[in-house]
């Protein structure tokens, strides 16, 4: 697959080089506190291998964003789900780095990947589940078109409470009139 170039990041293929990235992120609290229950116990060398394996292999759907001008690891995005048959995909995303929040990194790489989506996969509807407590990712998320779908009220237990999974999605139509 191509590289997908944007101002700030590139959408690129997963390389062995980026293990080291990603094992210094995938115990981190800060970083995967707002991803998936997936993270709730630390993993293992082993399992960031199998990872890095999967994410290799051409069946794979998803990218590293990168820096634009290095190609450096700045984190991921990826479909969780895909159904090209009916047109629809889940995405996931992470920058890696808390020093990499709030640059634009994980706004342009959604633009590109919905370009992609849409452009390229004929899409028709893109979503992605974020938890209630994860502003900075429902602002990012919104930003770029994204509509709250439906909240899955305290399903998610963390910290001594529960919070609400809150449901986003776009559609082919919305995202082009946005962007026209």
């Amino acid at each position: 697959m191509a590289h997908i170039h944007g101002k700030k990041v590139m959408l690129r293929e997963y390389r062995e080089s980026d293990y080291e990235h990603i094992r210094s992120w995938v115990n981190n609290p800060e970083i995967v506190g707002t991803l998936s229950d997936i993270f709730l116990y630390p993993h293992s060398e082993t399992q960031t291998r199998q990872f890095m394996e999967m994410t290799m292999s051409p069946d794979w759907t998803g990218f590293v964003i990168a820096r634009a001008h290095t190609e450096e690891y700045v984190g991921q995005i990826d479909f969780v789900k895909l159904d090209q048959k009916n047109g629809w995909g889940e995405i996931g995303i992470v920058i890696g780095k808390e020093d990499n929040h709030g640059k634009g990194y994980g706004s342009e790489a959604l633009e590109l990947l919905l370009a992609f989506a849409f452009n390229q996969l004929r899409l028709n509807r893109v979503e992605l589940l974020c938890w209630s407590f994860n502003q900075k990712g429902r602002r990012a998320y919104e930003k770029v078109g994204f509509v709250l779908e439906g909240v899955r009220r305290k399903k998610r237990y963390r910290n001594g409470e529960y919070h609400d999974e809150l449901c986003f999605g776009l559609l082919k139509e919305e995202w082009e009139a946005r962007t026209s």
